[in-house]
């Protein structure tokens, strides 16, 4: 099976009231552990890549690594561009072989990011690629996103539908509350979703997938083993696993999932330099990390995404 857009999951996964996963991917492990456990699952799957980390394992090494996943595990699987911040790379990602692309461009004003998104949908589409588009901003901070909270925004409303039928984007991501990063809300908060928010959207835009960015939940867990082991991660607080699961039974068909498998890797790394310090193959210390990412997505997809058995 090749590679596959997001066109047909979305659809599916609106009528059926859940979401996919999209995970970022930087190295073997991550695409192993990931798509290892939505094969157990049979979970349909985006795989995605930020500009970073393309820069960091190479275009050409990161199409093998999934190419390598869709014949080892023979599901729908989309490769996506996550936060494209320019037409040039989302050109460079078509032309390679992805399946989809995010062309970000939340912060220029609402006439620019309709001209870029526009642009990039119109090269995407003779090319058979769909393509994401962000109305309003996330605070945090995730590779070369990085918004400070001031300066954060909630997506309005009454401008998404001009802003998709004027651009043709495929599915729209929005903010109402998620946030970049770990350190996503201030220690004693109970972050709340704007649920009014998207229920407005989707109320606009009737079967119209959505999408939510910094969506990791900063399992405590993890944090606590990051610390335990010489770490230093004080107040991280994600986002409520429940409300994201409410997200998904609503307009919500993407969820975004970065943060949560770092801090997987990390915390098991650390903890396994603390207990063997005389180890020193990488196959030892990251095949525990490879396993952790599984459980933490096969986690995600059966209690929060809800898309086990959908593939």
């Amino acid at each position: 099976m090749p590679l596959v857009t997001t066109t047909e999951m979305f659809k599916k996964a609106y009528d059926g009231g859940y979401a996919i996963g999209a995970f970022n991917v930087n190295n073997m492990e991550i695409v192993q552990g990931i798509t290892e456990a939505a094969k157990d699952l049979n979970a349909p799957l985006i795989l995605q890549v930020s500009k970073g980390a393309r820069n960091y394992a190479n275009h050409t090494y990161l199409m093998k690594l999934v190419e390598a996943a869709v014949e080892e595990t023979g599901l729908p699987i989309a490769l996506h561009l996550d936060h494209g911040d320019t037409f040039e790379l989302c050109k460079s990602c078509i032309d390679g072989g992805f399946t989809s692309v995010m062309i970000d461009a939340s912060s220029k004003s609402f006439e620019d990011n309709i001209a870029l998104t526009k642009q990039v949908v119109e090269y995407a589409h003779d090319h058979g690629v769909v393509v994401e588009a962000e109305l309003g901003t996330l605070a945090g901070v995730e590779d070369e996103v990085k918004v400070k909270a001031e300066d954060s925004s909630y997506t309005r409303p009454e401008d998404v539908q001009e802003f998709v039928e004027r651009t043709g984007c495929d599915s729209l991501a929005i903010a109402i509350g998620t946030s970049h990063g770990a350190y996503k809300f201030k220690p004693g908060t109970k972050p709340q979703l704007r649920f009014d928010i998207l229920e407005d959207v989707s109320a606009r835009l009737p079967g119209f997938p959505i999408v939510l960015h910094g969506s990791s939940s900063v399992p405590q867990e993890f944090v606590e083993k990051i610390n335990k082991f010489g770490g230093n991660m004080p107040g991280a607080i994600g986002v409520p696993e429940d409300q994201l699961r409410q997200a998904a039974q609503m307009a919500v068909c993407k969820i975004n999932i970065d943060s949560d498998l770092r801090l997987a890797m990390t915390a098991t790394v650390r903890e396994f330099f603390y207990e063997h310090p005389d180890k020193f193959d990488p196959r030892e210390y990251l095949k525990p990390a490879r396993a952790a990412i599984k459980e933490m997505v096969a986690h995600k997809i059966v209690d929060v995404l809800g898309c086990d058995g959908k593939a």
